[in-house]
């Protein structure tokens, strides 16, 4: 089984989704939020998304795109391998939002092909709401086309090995029921998360959380810690996954204080499975003073 770098290019959309406090209050009660910023409809005006809350109106361009790009034997082999989310401004009830999604990356790696797809979401008035850098893996699939391809940068992040002291660190148990739960409330349907039958078909050792999922549970963490909590003016989330979270488990969550960055300040932070294994790896999240 093989992808082929011509797929780059290849683009979807745009699709249109009318954003609601329903879906923005499913999506934060399936990670356990309880913070009346993402669940007091008195006040549905500024009412809050949760800063992943993107995922969900990707999902349905990411599964249009992934039909046109891999068959369905390569398609059940992809995971959930980066992610990097622009916030221009946060979603918010009321919103009729336009996405377009295309592929801007195809790479292999050692586990199989790496596929970068870019989403792009504006608002009625055609401003950006949230921009989006998607990897994905796909494991045991070669890379057609490849050959000559310069190998991916270093990152100049710090290294895992030497992160320096964590400021906090918490861990959260994993129900056996989150897979199914996240999926019906973010609307996003992988069988790999919830049909055990077809995760251990695709190699997986069990049905896995969604790597949305445990990152949107990180940055959570990592809100609690901040002075102005859920109104924290987000601009940036990104990450690397790694370990897989089986359900049921539990997932220990590591950040380290937060730090100036140029105009911005930051805090890194990364999650780590019950296995010990880093999940969620090279974690940050950016906003403006």
């Amino acid at each position: 089984m093989n992808i082929s770098t011509a797929i780059v290019g290849t683009t979807v959309g745009p699709s249109v989704h009318d954003i609601d406090a329903r879906w923005l209050m499913a999506y934060a009660a399936a990670l356990g939020e309880t913070a009346p910023e993402y669940l007091d409809t008195t006040r549905v005006a500024d009412l809050l998304a949760l800063p992943l809350f993107p995922v969900c109106y990707e999902w349905p361009l990411a599964v249009d795109l992934r039909s046109r790009i891999v068959p369905e034997a390569v398609a059940v082999r992809g995971v959930h391998a980066s992610h990097d989310l622009v916030i221009h401004r946060r979603p918010r009830a009321g919103d009729r939002l336009s996405t377009t999604a295309a592929v801007t990356a195809v790479e292999p790696r050692s586990p199989g092909a790496y596929v970068v797809v870019r989403f792009e979401t504006l608002d009625a008035d055609r401003r950006r709401v949230t921009t989006t850098s998607y990897g994905s893996l796909y494991l045991g699939v070669g890379c057609d086309g490849a050959e000559g391809h310069p190998p991916p940068a270093p990152s100049s992040r710090r290294s895992e090995d030497d992160p320096g002291p964590l400021a906090w660190a918490v861990d959260i148990p994993i129900a056996a029921t989150l897979g199914h739960v996240y999926t019906e409330c973010a609307r996003i349907w992988n069988p790999i998360h919830t049909d055990r039958a077809v995760a251990l078909a695709a190699g997986l050792p069990d049905i896995i959380l969604h790597g949305t999922a445990t990152l949107a549970l990180a940055v959570s963490e990592v809100l609690r810690r901040q002075p102005q909590g859920p109104v924290l003016a987000i601009s940036r989330v990104s990450c690397r996954f790694g370990g897989m979270v089986r359900l049921p488990s539990s997932l220990r969550v590591e950040g380290w204080p937060a730090a100036a960055s140029g105009t911005e300040r930051a805090v890194a932070f990364r999650a780590r499975g019950a296995d010990g294994r880093l999940a969620v790896r090279d974690g940050r999240i950016a906003w403006t003073p």
